[in-house]
């Protein structure tokens, strides 16, 4: 994921900063407690997309 477009995407439902998860290809809202894909290099930023985070995986 490149890091000039990871600074311009923010979470869509609270508009607050993502952070790459490589190992998982996911944008991380922490914020939100959303994780949402990155399929083929292309960022998927829609709630229904998204998975829920558990509360182990928000204290990583």
């Amino acid at each position: 994921m490149d890091s000039r477009l990871l600074e311009l995407l923010v979470c869509p439902v609270t508009k607050g900063p993502l952070s790459y998860d490589r190992e998982r290809q996911e944008l991380v809202s922490h914020s939100a407690r959303l994780a949402y894909p990155v399929r083929d290099g292309i960022p998927v930023l829609l709630e229904a997309e998204a998975r829920t985070l558990s509360d182990e995986e928000l204290q990583r």
